[in-house]
Protein backbone atom coordinates (compact mmCIF):
# COMPACT_ATOMS: atom_id res chain seq x y z
CA UNK A 1 0.00 0.00 0.00
CA UNK A 2 1.35 3.48 -0.94
CA UNK A 3 1.51 6.06 1.71
CA UNK A 4 0.66 9.91 0.91
CA UNK A 5 2.67 12.52 3.77
CA UNK A 6 2.16 16.12 3.60
CA UNK A 7 5.28 18.24 2.11
CA UNK A 8 6.03 21.87 1.58
CA UNK A 9 8.03 22.92 -1.82
CA UNK A 10 9.80 25.89 -2.07
CA UNK A 11 8.54 27.87 -5.12
CA UNK A 12 9.48 30.89 -7.01
CA UNK A 13 6.03 32.49 -5.71
CA UNK A 14 6.72 30.99 -1.97
CA UNK A 15 5.99 27.81 -0.33
CA UNK A 16 3.53 25.13 -2.64
CA UNK A 17 1.55 22.76 -0.70
CA UNK A 18 2.25 18.96 -1.85
CA UNK A 19 1.07 15.33 -1.46
CA UNK A 20 3.94 13.09 -1.82
CA UNK A 21 3.12 9.31 -2.18
CA UNK A 22 5.53 6.79 -1.36
CA UNK A 23 5.38 3.08 -2.71
CA UNK A 24 5.64 0.28 0.03
CA UNK A 25 9.08 -0.78 -1.33
CA UNK A 26 11.75 1.19 -2.00
CA UNK A 27 11.50 3.68 -5.53
CA UNK A 28 12.72 3.11 -8.90
CA UNK A 29 11.78 6.12 -10.07
CA UNK A 30 10.56 9.84 -8.98
CA UNK A 31 7.39 11.44 -10.48
CA UNK A 32 5.49 14.73 -10.61
CA UNK A 33 1.67 14.92 -11.26
CA UNK A 34 0.32 18.57 -12.77
CA UNK A 35 -3.62 19.15 -11.05
CA UNK A 36 -6.19 20.80 -13.55
CA UNK A 37 -6.93 24.45 -14.19
CA UNK A 38 -7.09 26.41 -10.76
CA UNK A 39 -9.75 28.64 -11.90
CA UNK A 40 -12.09 25.78 -12.20
CA UNK A 41 -11.57 23.72 -8.89
CA UNK A 42 -8.46 22.49 -9.55
CA UNK A 43 -6.02 20.73 -6.73
CA UNK A 44 -3.51 17.94 -6.01
CA UNK A 45 -6.53 16.68 -4.83
CA UNK A 46 -7.91 16.22 -8.25
CA UNK A 47 -9.30 12.25 -8.87
CA UNK A 48 -7.70 12.23 -11.97
CA UNK A 49 -4.13 13.46 -10.71
CA UNK A 50 -4.35 11.19 -7.72
CA UNK A 51 -4.86 8.70 -10.04
CA UNK A 52 -1.53 9.43 -12.07
CA UNK A 53 0.03 9.79 -8.85
CA UNK A 54 -1.09 5.99 -7.72
CA UNK A 55 -0.48 4.61 -11.54
CA UNK A 56 3.15 5.66 -10.88
CA UNK A 57 3.49 4.58 -7.11
CA UNK A 58 2.22 1.09 -9.25
CA UNK A 59 5.27 1.09 -11.47
CA UNK A 60 7.68 2.09 -8.62
CA UNK A 61 7.68 5.48 -8.14
CA UNK A 62 7.62 7.73 -5.50
CA UNK A 63 4.86 10.44 -6.46
CA UNK A 64 4.46 14.53 -5.75
CA UNK A 65 1.37 16.27 -6.37
CA UNK A 66 1.30 19.52 -5.45
CA UNK A 67 -1.12 22.65 -5.47
CA UNK A 68 -0.09 25.46 -7.94
CA UNK A 69 0.01 28.82 -6.91
CA UNK A 70 -2.83 30.41 -5.24
CA UNK A 71 -4.37 26.74 -4.92
CA UNK A 72 -5.04 25.95 -1.16
CA UNK A 73 -1.93 26.51 1.48
CA UNK A 74 -0.01 27.45 -1.98
CA UNK A 75 1.20 30.96 -2.21
CA UNK A 76 1.06 32.95 -4.75
CA UNK A 77 -1.84 34.01 -7.85
CA UNK A 78 -3.01 32.13 -10.94
CA UNK A 79 -0.40 33.28 -13.95
CA UNK A 80 -2.05 31.30 -16.70
CA UNK A 81 0.59 28.43 -17.07
CA UNK A 82 3.47 30.94 -17.64
CA UNK A 83 4.46 31.20 -12.93
CA UNK A 84 2.80 27.46 -13.06
CA UNK A 85 5.56 26.08 -15.13
CA UNK A 86 7.87 27.63 -13.01
CA UNK A 87 5.92 25.89 -9.68
CA UNK A 88 6.29 22.60 -11.83
CA UNK A 89 10.14 22.51 -12.26
CA UNK A 90 10.51 23.73 -8.67
CA UNK A 91 8.75 20.45 -7.98
CA UNK A 92 10.52 18.42 -10.24
CA UNK A 93 13.88 19.89 -8.60
CA UNK A 94 12.96 19.31 -4.98
CA UNK A 95 12.12 15.74 -6.34
CA UNK A 96 15.56 15.36 -7.81
CA UNK A 97 17.14 16.85 -4.91
CA UNK A 98 15.35 14.47 -2.20
CA UNK A 99 15.58 11.48 -4.38
CA UNK A 100 19.18 11.82 -5.96
CA UNK A 101 20.15 9.72 -9.43
CA UNK A 102 16.67 8.54 -9.78
CA UNK A 103 14.91 9.08 -13.05
CA UNK A 104 12.15 11.80 -13.27
CA UNK A 105 8.52 10.62 -14.73
CA UNK A 106 6.08 13.79 -15.46
CA UNK A 107 2.27 13.56 -15.35
CA UNK A 108 -0.34 16.25 -15.86
CA UNK A 109 -4.27 16.90 -16.31
CA UNK A 110 -5.93 18.96 -18.44
CA UNK A 111 -4.62 22.00 -17.52
CA UNK A 112 -1.82 20.15 -15.46
CA UNK A 113 -0.96 18.33 -18.83
CA UNK A 114 0.04 21.27 -20.72
CA UNK A 115 1.98 22.52 -17.51
CA UNK A 116 4.10 19.10 -17.84
CA UNK A 117 4.10 19.78 -21.72
CA UNK A 118 6.05 22.82 -20.74
CA UNK A 119 8.17 21.44 -18.32
CA UNK A 120 9.60 18.25 -19.54
CA UNK A 121 11.17 20.96 -22.16
CA UNK A 122 13.48 22.33 -19.62
CA UNK A 123 14.26 19.09 -17.70
CA UNK A 124 15.44 15.59 -18.37
CA UNK A 125 12.50 13.38 -18.37
CA UNK A 126 12.44 9.86 -18.90
CA UNK A 127 8.46 9.41 -19.23
CA UNK A 128 5.65 11.87 -19.55
CA UNK A 129 1.81 10.32 -19.36
CA UNK A 130 -0.64 13.64 -20.56
CA UNK A 131 -4.32 13.32 -19.94
CA UNK A 132 -7.01 15.30 -21.82
CA UNK A 133 -4.20 18.09 -22.86
CA UNK A 134 -5.97 21.88 -22.96
CA UNK A 135 -4.17 21.86 -26.66
CA UNK A 136 -6.82 24.10 -28.47
CA UNK A 137 -6.66 26.31 -25.44
CA UNK A 138 -3.28 27.43 -25.20
CA UNK A 139 -0.10 27.67 -27.10
CA UNK A 140 1.81 24.64 -27.80
CA UNK A 141 3.49 25.66 -30.78
CA UNK A 142 7.26 26.59 -28.44
CA UNK A 143 7.11 23.18 -26.90
CA UNK A 144 9.98 21.01 -27.27
CA UNK A 145 9.52 17.31 -27.06
CA UNK A 146 12.48 14.86 -26.38
CA UNK A 147 12.14 11.16 -27.92
CA UNK A 148 11.22 9.54 -25.08
CA UNK A 149 8.13 6.87 -23.95
CA UNK A 150 5.19 9.18 -23.91
CA UNK A 151 1.38 8.13 -23.34
CA UNK A 152 -1.69 10.49 -23.97
CA UNK A 153 -4.88 9.15 -22.83
CA UNK A 154 -7.62 11.16 -24.43
CA UNK A 155 -11.62 10.28 -23.75
CA UNK A 156 -13.79 10.05 -27.25
CA UNK A 157 -16.58 11.87 -25.25
CA UNK A 158 -15.04 14.30 -23.89
CA UNK A 159 -17.14 17.28 -23.18
CA UNK A 160 -14.43 20.44 -22.42
CA UNK A 161 -11.65 19.44 -24.97
CA UNK A 162 -12.43 19.09 -28.12
CA UNK A 163 -10.97 15.31 -28.47
CA UNK A 164 -10.35 15.53 -32.63
CA UNK A 165 -8.49 18.93 -32.11
CA UNK A 166 -5.98 16.91 -29.27
CA UNK A 167 -5.87 13.61 -31.55
CA UNK A 168 -5.27 15.94 -34.64
CA UNK A 169 -2.32 18.01 -32.58
CA UNK A 170 -0.57 14.85 -31.21
CA UNK A 171 -0.35 12.81 -34.89
CA UNK A 172 0.94 16.05 -36.71
CA UNK A 173 3.78 16.11 -34.21
CA UNK A 174 7.30 15.38 -35.25
CA UNK A 175 7.53 12.74 -32.47
CA UNK A 176 4.11 11.88 -31.57
CA UNK A 177 3.18 10.30 -28.27
CA UNK A 178 1.46 6.96 -28.13
CA UNK A 179 -1.94 7.34 -27.65
CA UNK A 180 -4.57 5.63 -25.75
CA UNK A 181 -8.82 6.64 -26.50
CA UNK A 182 -11.13 5.44 -23.74
CA UNK A 183 -14.38 5.30 -25.89
CA UNK A 184 -17.20 7.02 -24.22
CA UNK A 185 -15.21 8.73 -21.29
CA UNK A 186 -16.00 12.63 -20.43
CA UNK A 187 -13.28 14.96 -19.51
CA UNK A 188 -13.26 13.99 -15.79
CA UNK A 189 -13.57 10.15 -16.64
CA UNK A 190 -16.07 9.53 -14.18
CA UNK A 191 -16.28 5.90 -14.25
CA UNK A 192 -13.56 5.54 -15.55
CA UNK A 193 -10.48 5.94 -13.36
CA UNK A 194 -9.47 2.43 -12.66
CA UNK A 195 -9.08 1.98 -16.33
CA UNK A 196 -6.82 5.22 -16.99
CA UNK A 197 -4.58 3.78 -13.93
CA UNK A 198 -4.74 0.30 -15.81
CA UNK A 199 -3.50 2.12 -19.20
CA UNK A 200 -0.91 3.82 -17.42
CA UNK A 201 0.43 0.74 -15.82
CA UNK A 202 -0.07 -1.86 -19.00
CA UNK A 203 1.82 0.62 -21.15
CA UNK A 204 5.00 1.08 -19.50
CA UNK A 205 4.91 -2.36 -17.68
CA UNK A 206 4.18 -4.33 -20.44
CA UNK A 207 7.15 -2.90 -23.09
CA UNK A 208 4.73 -0.46 -24.76
CA UNK A 209 6.61 2.47 -23.50
CA UNK A 210 9.32 1.80 -26.17
CA UNK A 211 6.97 1.60 -29.22
CA UNK A 212 4.41 4.09 -30.71
CA UNK A 213 0.46 3.21 -31.57
CA UNK A 214 -2.91 4.14 -30.44
CA UNK A 215 -5.21 1.93 -28.63
CA UNK A 216 -8.72 1.96 -28.01
CA UNK A 217 -10.61 0.82 -24.73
Amino acid sequence: MATSKSVIVQGPAGQLEGLLDTPSDAPRAIAVVCHPHPLQQGTMNNKVAYILARAFNDLGAVSLRFNFRGVGRSAGSFDNGNGETGDALAAMDWMRAKYPGLPLWLGGFSFGAYVALRAQSERPVKRLVTVAPAAERFNTAPIKLSIYPWLLIQGDADEVISPQTVFDWARNLRHPPSLVVLKGAGHFFHGRLNELRQAVVEYFSTGMGVSRGSVRL
